[in-house]
């Protein structure tokens, strides 16, 4: 039986929900992975009041879509960014701005009323960032110590195992989009997150292949590397496009600009060999969806958000229960 496909609202979080999972349903999709801004999912509200929660589900209901996960990438920006940054002011209600220790403990309940609102609308799975207080430490000059470094896992031990403790009191899961900015990044800084918070079942990770793809990383190693803690699938593509002049550090040129070393793309239109990571989610065990989160400046998001859906449902399939050459001993 072939996976859900879904799509993040993230990127569409200017429609309001109603509208958005009429046009998701003619998409040909099967369900949203509902993004906690907007109005798509309060989770303050969501964390107490259930009839919040009927009345959001009602919404997908009513357009035959079910929804496997919700992600607050915003809010967990802000729990280990130990530094102010005025980009982060609009993640936070407005009386935080400029605040770094205020918007740190909104985000901290935040992601607390996550995991209480996942397991009021019945669902198992919380994507989102972590953000990182080392990620400015990237390029080790002036010199970063490995004191240094490794203060940086320990904030976020110290700051991500209380709100894993209410986690694991709702039954829910955290999953963690290795992303840049973020503690893991890649495989090896995701296995340090794993160490530094004792390798606990709530913490897992959100797989999204384009954020491997540009780092030159192959996305099936990672599939390799953490089998047992794939709580949640993202389908994203990314183009790398070298040149000789251009390189992965992006030139400080924004998305969409044809200068970058790399880029964001529709599926199927960048470098991500999609066929191999189903082989691989196959091989795992995955059953959970298979979420697009669609991102490219260089295409029609309602067409690119149409043609990933069919991309998604043809690249996907079931494994064989038998070997292809069993009858050969009949």
């Amino acid at each position: 039986m072939s996976r859900p496909v879904t799509l993040f609202t993230g990127q569409w979080a200017d429609l309001p929900l109603a509208e958005l999972a009429k046009m998701a349903a003619d998409f040909g999709y099967e369900g949203l992975e509902l993004a906690c801004w907007g109005d798509h999912m309060e989770v303050d509200k969501a964390a107490t009041d259930k009839e919040y929660c009927k009345k959001q589900l009602a919404i997908l209901e009513q357009n035959s879509l079910k929804v496997f996960a919700i992600s607050n990438h915003l809010a967990g920006q802000l729990v280990c960014d130990l530094n102010d940054d005025s980009r982060t002011d609009g993640f936070a209600p407005a009386d935080c701005a400029g605040d770094a220790e205020k918007k740190r403990a909104w985000a901290v309940e935040t992601m607390k009323n996550s995991a209480r609102a996942a397991k009021n609308l019945g669902l198992k799975v919380v994507n989102g960032f972590t953000g990182s207080s080392i990620w400015h430490y990237l390029y080790s000059f002036p010199p970063v110590t490995e004191e240094m470094i490794e203060k940086g896992f320990a904030d976020f031990a110290k700051l991500w195992n209380p709100i894993l403790d209410v986690f694991d009191e709702c039954g829910v899961k955290f999953a963690l989009e290795v992303h840049p900015t973020e503690i893991a990044f890649d495989i090896v800084t995701a296995k340090r997150a794993l160490e530094a918070i004792g390798n606990r079942e709530a913490f897992g990770f959100n797989f999204d292949p384009s954020h491997l793809q540009w780092q030159l990383i192959d996305p099936v190693c990672f599939l390799k590397a953490f089998p047992d803690r794939i709580y949640h699938v993202h389908m994203k593509d990314a183009a790398v496009q070298i040149d000789g002049t251009a390189g992965i550090l992006s030139s400080h040129l924004n998305f969409g600009d044809p200068r970058r070393g790399w880029d964001f793309r529709s599926l199927g239109h960048g470098d991500v060999n999609f066929e191999e990571i189903i082989r691989t989610l196959n091989h795992i065990g995955y059953q959970g969806p298979l979420s697009v989160e669609w991102e490219d400046c260089g295409m029609d998001r309602e067409h690119g958000a149409r043609e990933a859906c069919e991309f998604v449902k043809n690249v996907d399939f079931t494994p064989s229960n038998i070997a292809f050459d069993a009858a050969f001993d009949k």
